[in-house]
């Protein structure tokens, strides 16, 4: 089959899908300012990730790890959803107008809130959200306070132990709750999109495969190859943006 035929087979599957489940990472959101740490200019460049961002290292230094997310928190809380945000809410209204009962999941392995600010009303935040801190004492999540309320750590308003980020770390389990729908939503998936992600972090990365695996087709939008791109269907080397105004025609000037 041509690159032509897949597109075109592409389109009218997602055009027919009843039910779309869209994996996204740190590259659909390096448009909104928001940097990969992979990129030479990343957020990550001064820290070896495996190291310092551990339930362990957390321990022993505090305020040095919520110095980080702190600043990652200002810097999401300063971003703007992006056009490949908002193409993917436009998308959403017109995958569950089309059909009764209809879904539209978004799973995302970023941790910035941009997909809920665009307007994506089912999303999944695999590895948690830097607009949050969590009490290991209490178990209660709560938002973090407007920035220029921050101190150096934050503090649980009920108890007033030091609480964590709610994000998952490295060696950390996902959350099994939210692991689960998102498993739910990849197997009953009529076509899922994957943009803007390496596939390198497991088991986020194995979430399209159960799609492949249930009959479903599976369209990658990404400027790279990727360890994906050999089980995808179809691969558009170009951001999330591009990619969706090419499948659906989102702002009408698709070929």
């Amino acid at each position: 089959m041509t690159y032509a035929e897949r597109l075109t087979l592409a389109r009218t599957r997602l055009r027919a899908a009843r039910h779309v489940a869209v994996l996204t990472g740190a590259g659909i959101s390096k448009a909104s300012g928001i940097p990969t740490f992979r990129d030479a200019d990343g957020a990550w460049q001064h820290v070896d990730p495996h190291t310092f961002l551990t339930a362990q290292n957390f321990q022993a230094h505090p305020a040095e790890v919520w110095a980080w997310h702190l600043a990652k928190y200002r810097l999401a809380r300063a971003a703007e959803p992006n056009s490949g945000h908002r193409a993917l809410t436009t998308l959403e209204t017109q995958v569950l107008t089309a059909q009764p009962g209809a879904t539209f999941t978004v799973v995302t392995q970023n941790i910035d809130g941009l997909h809920q600010r665009a307007g994506n009303a089912n999303v999944l935040n695999l590895h948690g959200s830097v607009h949050e801190a969590r009490c290991e004492r209490c178990e209660v999540a709560f938002a973090l306070p407007d920035p220029d309320e921050l101190g150096t750590v934050i503090h649980c308003p009920a108890c007033g132990r030091i609480s964590r980020p709610q994000v998952v770390w490295f060696s950390e389990l996902l959350d099994p709750e939210v692991l689960g729908a998102a498993t739910r939503a990849f197997e009953r998936a009529d076509v899922t999109l994957v943009i803007g992600t390496s596939a390198l972090v497991y088991p986020a990365a194995n979430l399209p495969r159960l799609t492949s695996r249930e009959g479903g087709v599976v369209i990658e939008i990404n400027p790279d190859v990727t360890d994906l791109t050999a089980s995808c269907d179809l691969s558009l080397r170009c951001g999330a943006h591009e990619g969706l105004t090419l499948l659906l025609g989102l702002l009408g000037n698709a070929p």
